[in-house]
């Protein structure tokens, strides 16, 4: 029989969950899931997970918010575990609904320099890109987008760098949604691994950031009218954050010497976190009144509808 407190849980997912946005609930290595957290259940019902706690599939509205780094305070939740995983396996986090088709999506690691990351606070690390992908092809205002192939497949895989030095790293999964203009909308969520092997690499100090601070509110792929006029013809878009370290290898590096496939099927392009189907160019963004959608349009973006 199900306990009245999972029903009140249900309910509230279903009122406030089921209509937009999404988050990583499982994590997937090999050929096993792992539970990630469940963000409508309280902490007392969680199981044991390797994910960070995050409250609900809501999205965060301050580029430079405090909660940025994971969605949360910080804290691991109240029975924290770590996923092992080798260098050059892949990780996929697996969303139970997406429902954005504009915008990239980002993945990050940061070292914990500890045994595991139990006692680390996501806002108090240094993070490094290992994956990205933004527009795949076409414009700003009529592109297909990596969060379009999220949206598809409600899942993102990620590889982990095949020289990664072995220890505790917290891994975070963002997605940006750019279907309101100029009014971007970031949903991260991060989990705790252990990594194995035998690499020594990590990223000089100028490919390691900390978030907040690795983007401003008016950065050009924060701040971005995909109705504007000029997204109309603009066939370019600038990731938010930093490069990803060439040193790397065995992952996709734009502009490197170790490319592989992304999870959309193509290569992105030389140019630093700008990705597109043509040459390198700055972002430029038109201001307007505000997005051009109805409600569900808003939610989902262009053409998207809830039924």
């Amino acid at each position: 029989m199900i306990a009245l407190s999972a029903l009140t849980t249900l309910a509230a997912f279903l009122v406030t969950g089921a209509q937009a946005h999404g988050g990583v609930t499982s994590w997937i290595v090999g050929s096993t899931t792992y539970p990630g957290w469940q963000p409508y259940l309280p902490a007392s019902q969680q199981s044991a997970t390797a994910g960070r706690p995050y409250t609900s599939f809501d999205p965060i509205l301050n580029p430079t918010a405090s909660t940025i780094h994971c969605n949360d305070d910080g804290s691991a939740g109240p029975n924290p575990q770590s996923i092992n995983i080798n260098p050059g396996d892949t990780i996929t986090g697996v969303y139970p609904q997406w429902t954005h088709a504009e915008g990239p999506v980002t993945v990050y690691l940061a070292a914990c320099n500890a045994s595991n990351c139990n006692g680390v606070n996501s806002g108090s690390v240094k993070w490094f890109k290992i994956a990205e992908q933004g527009l795949i092809s076409g414009t700003l205002a009529k592109g297909s987008w990596a969060n379009g192939i999220l949206m598809a497949n409600l899942k993102w895989p990620a590889k982990i760098p095949t020289n990664l030095k072995a220890g505790a790293y917290l891994l975070r999964m963002e997605t940006l949604a750019l279907h309101q203009a100029n009014t971007p909308q970031f949903y991260p969520e991060c989990v705790q691994l252990i990594v194995g092997g035998s690499g020594t690499a990590l990223p000089p100090s100028e490919y390691q950031v900390s978030i907040p601070g690795a983007w401003g509110s008016n950065d050009p792929g924060v701040k971005v009218d995909i109705y504007g006029d000029a997204a109309k013809t603009q066939t370019t878009y600038i990731i938010p954050g930093p490069r990803i370290w060439p040193g790397f290898t065995g992952i996709d590096i734009p502009g490197g010497s170790n490319p592989t496939t992304t999870p959309g099927g193509t290569t992105t392009t030389p140019g630093g976190t700008t990705t597109t189907t043509t040459k390198t160019t700055t972002t430029t963004t038109t201001t307007t009144s505000g997005p051009k959608q109805t409600h569900y349009g808003q939610c989902g973006g262009q053409g998207y509808r809830y039924d």
